[in-house]
C-alpha cells in the first residue's frame, strides 16, 4: 500500500509561535519569562492526558507481572528521553537491567551525537524490534510529532509480535491521526493507547527539545514511577529498592532502614551489611529480628510486598 506524504506544515509542533514572533529582540529576561510561561502550558497539557497515562500504566503493570519487559522506542530527543527513562530505572527501583530498555534511532551513538535522518529509517526500527522484543512485551513509541517513521513502524513490527504498544507524541491533530491510522503492508500501526499531551507550537519553531520534551519527559516519569508503584517497588513514598552504591545512596538507605524498621543507626547498619545492602530486605530484618534467610522467606511469602511482609510480622 503506497504511504501518503506527511504533511508536517499540519503539525502543531512545526507551526510558529505567535507569543514568540519577536525572540530575537527580546532581552535575556524576557525570554525567561516567556519560555516559563511556555513550560506550563507543557504542564497543563499532560494534567489533561491524565486517564490515558493511567491507561499505560494498567498495560505496563499487567505485562511487568507477567514476565513481560518495557521499552522506549524514539529518535532524536525523544528517544534520548527514553534512553534516560530507562537508565534510572534500575537505581531508583531496584529492577533488572532487561527489565526497561531503549532503543533509539541510529543506535547508542545517537545518545551523544544527533543523527537526524535516522528517524526516517523504518527498516532499522523493524530489525531492532525483531532483536529484541518478544510477545507480552510493551512498547512505549516516544514521538513529538507522532509521525515519526522510525517509531511507527517499531510500533507496527512490536504488534506483529505480541507485544502491547503505547504511543506519547504531542500532536492530536488530523496529520498525525490520518498517519496513525494507516497500515504499512503488514499489520496495524495504530497504538493500543495513545498519550496526546498538546502543547502547541514551540518558542522557538519546530524544536521541540523544549515544551514537547518536557511534555514528554513528565509523562515517562509518570509511566515509570507509577508502574514501579504498582509492583510494589515503593512503600509509602520511598524508594525501598535503591541501590546504594553512593556514599549519598549509602546514607539514604541507612536512614531507610532505621526509620523504616524503627531502629538505631548502628541497627539499621548491621541490618543492611547482614542483607548484602538490600534495603528492603533490611528493614524486615530490622523490624522483625529475623536472619537474612528468614527474612527473605517472609518477603517472598507476601509476594515481594513490602508492606505486606511488614502486616504479617511481630514488631520486635
Amino acid at each position: 500500500m503506497a504511504t501518503r506524504r506527511i504533511r508536517y506544515a499540519r503539525l502543531g509542533t512545526e507551526r510558529a509561535n505567535p507569543r514568540s514572533h519577536a525572540l530575537d529582540r527580546m532581552t535575556p529576561r524576557e525570554i525567561a519569562t516567556l519560555m516559563n510561561r511556555e513550560d506550563r502550558r507543557a504542564v497543563l497539557a499532560v494534567a489533561r492526558v491524565a486517564r490515558q497515562i493511567a491507561d499505560a500504566v494498567q498495560l505496563i503493570v499487567a505485562s511487568l507481572r507477567r514476565g513481560g519487559r518495557l521499552f522506549f522506542v524514539g529518535a532524536g530527543t525523544s528517544g534520548r528521553l527514553g534512553v534516560l527513562e530507562a537508565a534510572e530505572c534500575p537505581p531508583t527501583f531496584g529492577t533488572p537491567p532487561r527489565l526497561v530498555q531503549a532503543i533509539i534511532a541510529g543506535g547508542r551513538g545517537s545518545v551523544f551525537r544527533s543523527r537526524e535522518g535516522a528517524e526516517d529509517d523504518a527498516r532499522a526500527a523493524r530489525r531492532a524490534v525483531r532483536a529484541r522484543v518478544r510477545a507480552g512485551d510493551v512498547v512505549v513509541g516516544v514521538s513529538a510529532s507522532g509521525v515519526t517513521p522510525f517509531v511507527l513502524a517499531a510500533l507496527a513490527a512490536s504488534r506483529q509480535r505480541g507485544a502491547a504498544t503505547v504511543l506519547v507524541a504531542c500532536n492530536a491533530g488530523p496529520a498525525a491521526a490520518e498517519r496513525l491510522g494507516r497500515s504499512s503492508g503488514s499489520g496495524p500501526r495504530k497504538p493500543q493507547v495513545r498519550i496526546s499531551p498538546a502543547t502547541g507550537p514551540e518558542v522557538l519553531a519546530g524544536s521541540t527539545r523544549l515544551k514537547a520534551g518536557t511534555a514528554t519527559k513528565l509523562v515517562l516519569n509518570t509511566l515509570t514511577t507509577a508502574s514501579m508503584t504498582g509492583l510494589g517497588r515503593v512503600y509509602g513514598n520511598r524508594m525501598v529498592d535503591l541501590q546504594p552504591r553512593s556514599a549519598k545512596l549509602r546514607e539514604r538507605a541507612l536512614r531507610l532502614v532505621a526509620e523504616l524498621g524503627g531502629v538505631s543507626r548502628p541497627r539499621a547498619r548491621a541490618a543492611l551489611n547482614a542483607s548484602r545492602r538490600n534495603v528492603r530486605l533490611a528493614i524486615v530484618m530490622a523490624r522483625s529480628g529475623l536472619t537474612a534467610v528468614e527474612a527473605l522467606r517472609a518477603l517472598a511469602t507476601a509476594g515481594g510486598s513490602l508492606r505486606t511482609a511488614l502486616q504479617n510480622l511481630p514488631r520486635t
